[in-house]
């Protein structure tokens, strides 16, 4: 669903004018337009969005109450650049990573766009700074520090990986994240805090102008006591990086590179490592080209371990999982609340029938033609709506793996990995990477190691672009969550990751080794089981 891993359905709402206008409204309208619009989003907020209890519960707060708490600001906008940004703080009061505000063609006008999406166009890149900066995740305190270092910036003066970051513009650290967050996408504080760590280098139009400069600066802490630090911004391509944190198998050999993964070997100790992408357009055939491989090679019952911490997500993971070990599991399944919004969400479905790309319009997300999708639509969803239902029946996600009546247990394919199978996993991504996790957890297919995943996943997203009332020029792309992923154990997936084997932060002391460390606590809780 960056970044947005579901298929995307975008209408058109117009709101009934409530006031009379003398005069022909500027571009943000009038504040009393700016009122029905607030009052217009969460009214449908309430009636579409699939709240996730277990998240709220975690995070401690009401979505709604906290929606509510920005509407005097974005009635007081006096310019588009002040209503984007307000707009942005709604919509990030749900704390929800999947749901953005993202800009459309004719509609609301920045200084500058770097970083934000333009609906049919794409993601605007941001220029983004020297250096890569991670949260040290050792405590509760607000503790950020440089991870990575350009060669072209790196000496005695320069930054320095282990580097914690004091303050950010003369800002201090914690009133920085405390600003950031307000217009952060996000699903638990995990996950927050990667992406804000994330887009603290970048120049990105996400954050509001109060939070940009010139150039980035950062007063940091090291072994000789702080100093301050100024760094241009430039394009991602013109920085050369050592990728100090990242996954790193020196000494394996690397049989297989896809979009998907990279696949290594030591076959001394007989161990595979699958440094996993995502779950994107050529997953299948990226993994029906590793069975092939590790059936030819003889590798089938080698130890697999999956290193998810640099993973997106995407779709049909139970079809890389039923190739990637050996055991049968029950697979993720879901829902859709009954609104407003379902009757032309399942149109939408009926005119691209047949098509198997409802994922964004291009990936493929089902196993088949989409028949056992549209059965269930036709016959379950309709039928509950119709009823009034709050939410529809709940079957294997999406039906891209088995139809509706299937209890969605899954069986392995006829060519799998036999050998111990473990996952490595960190809070950069989510989504369908959080399914996957779940699917390992809690069907107990190996041991799972290191970070969960950023605690984010849905079925559908419905997005609309709206207007001002009374008008046709649009303004912006919204976006809400109308249906709940459920986990294998039968909980909601949203806000909610798995719980590891062994939870293994990554701090500023550790980011040199992180992934060793992973990769020996896998095989170690590998051992264990063995052992019992």
């Amino acid at each position: 669903m960056t970044h947005h891993h579901t298929k995307r359905l975008v209408a058109a709402l117009v709101l009934l004018p409530v006031v009379a206008c003398s005069t022909e409204p500027g571009p943000v309208g009038t504040p009393e337009m700016r009122a029905a619009l607030f009052d217009t989003i969460l009214a449908r907020t309430e009636r579409r969005e699939a709240w996730s209890p277990i998240k709220n519960a975690n995070l401690g707060f009401d979505p709604i109450a906290s929606m509510r708490a920005e509407r005097a600001g974005l009635i007081a906008a006096e310019t588009e650049e002040e209503l984007f940004y307000a707009l942005e703080r709604v919509s990030a009061a749900r704390r929800d990573r999947h749901l953005s505000v993202s800009l459309v063609p004719n509609g609301l006008e920045l200084p500058d766009s770097s970083g934000l999406e333009l609906i049919g166009v794409g993601d605007i890149p941001a220029p983004r700074a020297p250096v890569r900066i991670f949260p040290d995740y050792s405590g509760d305190g607000t503790t950020y520090f440089i991870g990575d270092v350009a060669e072209e910036v790196a000496g005695p003066e320069g930054p320095r990986v282990g580097d914690r970051i004091v303050a950010v513009g003369g800002m201090p650290i914690g009133e920085w994240e405390a600003e950031a967050t307000g217009v952060m996408r996000h699903s638990t504080v995990a996950g927050l805090r990667w992406k804000l760590a994330e887009i603290m280098a970048q120049r990105s139009a996400v954050l509001p102008p109060a939070l940009r400069a010139d150039v980035l600066e950062l007063t940091v802490a090291g072994p000789e006591g702080e100093r301050t630090i100024e760094l241009e911004w430039s394009d991602e391509d013109s920085w050369t990086w050592p990728q100090v944190g990242e996954p790193n198998y020196d000494g394996f050999d690397e049989l297989l590179s896809t979009v998907t993964f990279d696949f290594f070997v030591d076959h001394p100790r007989r161990i595979g490592v699958l440094v996993w992408t995502g779950f994107r357009e050529t997953m299948i055939d990226d993994v029906d080209a590793l069975m092939e491989l590790a059936q030819r090679e003889g590798l089938l019952d080698y130890t697999l371990l999956i290193d998810v911490t640099r993973s997106g997500g995407g779709s049909r993971g139970a079809y890389a999982l039923q190739r990637l070990q050996s055991k049968p599991f029950k697979t993720t399944f879901g829902n859709l609340r009954i609104s407003d919004v379902i009757e032309p969400f399942v149109e939408e479905r009926r005119a691209s029938f047949g098509e198997n790309t409802f994922l964004d319009g291009e990936t493929p997300e089902l196993i088949d033609d989409g028949s056992w999708l549209m059965e269930w639509l036709e016959e379950d969803v309709m039928p509950a709506l119709a009823r009034g239902d709050a939410y529809t029946t709940n079957v294997p996600f999406k039906s891209a793996h088995a139809p509706k009546d299937s209890d969605g247990v899954l069986q392995p394919a006829e060519v799998h990995f036999r050998g111990p199978f473990a996952v490595m996993s960190g809070p950069d991504g989510g989504s369908h990477l959080d399914q996957f996790v779940h699917q390992v957890v809690d069907n107990d297919l190996g041991p799972v190691v290191g970070m969960p995943p950023g605690g984010y996943s849905n079925t559908w997203e419905w997005e609309e672009v709206l207007t001002f009332p009374g008008q046709d020029t649009p303004l912006f792309h919204f976006m809400w969550n109308i249906g709940h992923t459920i986990t294998p154990n039968g909980e909601i997936a949203e806000g909610n990751p798995a719980e590891l084997d062994e939870f293994i932060p990554l701090t500023a002391e550790n980011v040199e080794n992180y992934h060793d460390l992973l990769f020996e606590a896998a095989l170690r809780q590998l051992a264990a089981r063995a052992g019992s």
